[in-house]
């Protein structure tokens, strides 16, 4: 498809522009989302794109999209156009599982509109709940099922067309581009190159100019950027170490050959690629296809099913007459009633019927299943509204609670109500709502542990064959402070650690190698509390996963959750919950 036919490549309105645009941009990087194979923290790896002038960056991460509304709204804030992308693990049948060593090849996908990112969502959470096995797994079928709107790169070293490549199986690489053609049409389809020093592309890059001029199939320039800068080589070969268990003294195992999986430069890539100039351009032409936004601060919540005769708000209120009664008897006087009506008012008036007609009806069924529910805590024991409805049992008149600390009409924001389950329940009530909604529109939200200091250290003193003694007695050396970093420490002339710093060469060499994986992802995990409840299958929205016969679970952070608007609940395990609840009734029984 000739250039010219492309769109232009524009930068968002805001902010004011700033260093002059570059002739390329970046459209294979992996960050610290690829777990203990990226190094790239979000923040950091845009404002480097900055620094070099990229008009536009891509993100694409290996088999998840964990970091991408992050990286959106990073890119969007910097004045950069963000590319949201994947890169993909593809075999030829994703319900197969016949070990470890299963032909599997990679391919960057990327979203070009609106439809191809809804099509990424989808195919990043089929890959996890239906092709799960060492990896997630996608094939050429569901390719060919949500392939509408994007844009297909053929791959690294371990794509499928360059493995046919450097085996010299020409027919094979000739038919894997034809059949990808099919799958996401003629003019999405780009030929992968990529010049980072391995030996496997020796043979690969001529073949692969060939293969560009035998198809027409366009080539473009991409690096495989799984750290910041060259000097990041070192760190990332030990972060490589800790995924794998392996010593950075043994011989066999895994490692990238060369130091060029950085985010090179404009002037660094053309270097590389001298021969080609042209694709490097070919990359600001994919840049300029991908157009799309992603929805944010919005509010999504779920429809609540009411009977025949109300909605939702003649409902909430019909709820909340009987809690009157329950709560009050004959003393419903002026204040209860003024304060009611305008408390309703407030939740009608911002949309929140359904939010707490959702909540009633779970702390309902948990009651009334003998599942111990917290009296309730934080600003929504403001509410009278929740205390009506069972779902707080602390008087907010009795007590003189705020309720615009829970819900103010001059801030638009999603309610937050923390509910406390006995651990025992927990699970039972998650299931009652993944009943009522559907399966496809419930979900736990996952949360993301990173590498803290002390962590830093033990990793990098095992990985440099430092004895475990001699790495646990530097690792006390950080201060026992909630989230203290090294730098704080190493800033601090008093610190212990910095003492030793300063004259022990074993622990400076321990703490220069553990800085830079301080704050890394090491590992995804379940929310002790969050859930998700979305209007529609929350695939519409996010991405999900699931790891063999585990729960299901966003992709996404808490956070990104709640930036795009769906509905979040705190469903908190406590185990002396069942205590708490008897103390609370006979409280309420006036014992």
């Amino acid at each position: 498809m000739p250039a010219s036919s492309e769109p232009a490549l524009t930068k968002p309105s805001e902010p004011e522009p700033g260093p002059a645009k570059a002739g390329f941009c970046h459209l294979h990087v992996h960050t610290h989302y690829s777990a203990l194979d990226g190094a790239c923290k979000v923040d950091e790896l845009v404002e480097r794109a900055v620094e070099l002038g990229m008009p536009a960056l891509a993100i694409t991460d290996h088999g998840v999209l964990s970091g991408v509304i992050q990286f959106y709204q990073q890119c969007r804030k910097a004045g950069i156009k963000p590319i949201i992308g994947l890169e993909a693990y593809v075999v030829e049948d994703r319900f197969r599982k016949e070990g470890q060593n299963e032909d599997r090849w990679h391919l960057t996908l990327l979203a070009r509109d609106g439809a191809g990112y809804r099509n990424l969502l989808k195919l990043g959470s089929l890959a996890f709940l239906e092709g799960y096995y060492y990896k997630p797994r996608m094939d050429y079928t569901i390719l060919k099922e949500h392939s509408d709107g994007l844009i297909c790169l053929t791959g690294c070293a371990s794509g499928r067309v360059s493995r046919a490549l450097q085996n010299g199986q020409i027919a094979a690489a000739d038919a894997e581009v034809a059949r990808l053609i099919g799958i996401f049409g003629e003019g999405n389809v780009y030929l992968e190159m990529q010049e980072t020093g391995l030996r496997d592309l020796v043979e690969v890059n001529p073949r692969m100019v060939e293969l560009s001029a035998r198809t027409g199939v366009r080539l473009v320039a991409t690096n495989d950027v799984h750290y910041l800068r060259e000097e990041d080589a070192d760190a990332h070969d030990v972060l490589l170490c800790i995924q794998t268990g392996a010593r950075l003294a043994e011989e066999k195992r895994m490692r990238l050959e060369s130091r060029e999986f950085f985010l090179k430069s404009e002037a660094e890539m053309r270097e590389a690629f001298s021969d080609h100039p042209e694709a490097l351009a070919t990359t600001l032409e994919i840049a300029g296809r991908c157009d799309m936004e992603i929805e944010l601060e919005g509010m999504l919540l779920p429809h609540f099913p009411v009977p025949d005769g109300y909605d939702e708000s003649s409902y909430l209120r019909e709820q909340c007459e009987k809690g009157l009664a329950r709560r009050y008897g004959d003393a419903v006087g002026p204040e209860i009633r003024e304060r009611l009506e305008t408390e309703l008012a407030v939740v009608e008036k911002m949309g929140f019927p359904p939010y707490f007609l959702i909540v009633w009806d779970f702390v309902t069924y948990a009651k009334e299943s003998g599942i111990p529910v917290g009296p309730g805590r934080g600003s929504a024991a403001g509410s009278l509204v929740s205390y009506l409805l069972g779902i707080t049992d602390l008087d907010p008149i009795a007590h003189d609670l705020l309720f615009e600390r829970f819900l103010n009409p001059d801030r638009i924001s999603m309610p937050d109500i923390d509910i406390d389950f006995s651990v025992a329940g927990r699970e039972r009530v998650i299931d009652y709502v993944a009943n009522k909604y559907g399966r496809d529109r419930v979900a736990q939200i996952a949360t993301f542990g990173t590498i803290k200091a002390r962590q830093a250290i033990r990793d990098a003193a095992r990985v440099m064959d430092v004895p475990y003694g001699q790495a646990d007695r530097i690792a006390k050396l950080v201060p026992e402070v909630l989230n203290i970093t090294l730098t704080e420490c190493l800033a601090d002339p008093k610190c212990e650690l910095r003492m030793a710093y300063d004259s022990d060469e074993v622990v400076r060499e321990v703490v220069d190698m553990a800085r830079p994986l301080e704050g890394l992802i090491r590992q995804d995990s379940i929310h002790a509390a969050g859930v998700v409840i979305s209007r529609g299958p929350l695939t519409d929205h996010l991405p999900l996963m699931q790891k063999g016969d585990a729960e299901v679970v966003t992709q996404v952070s808490m956070g990104d959750v709640e930036k795009l608007g769906l509905l979040k609940m705190d469903f908190l395990g406590l185990r002396n919950l069942d205590v708490i609840d008897s103390a609370v009734k006979i409280i309420r029984e006036g014992g």
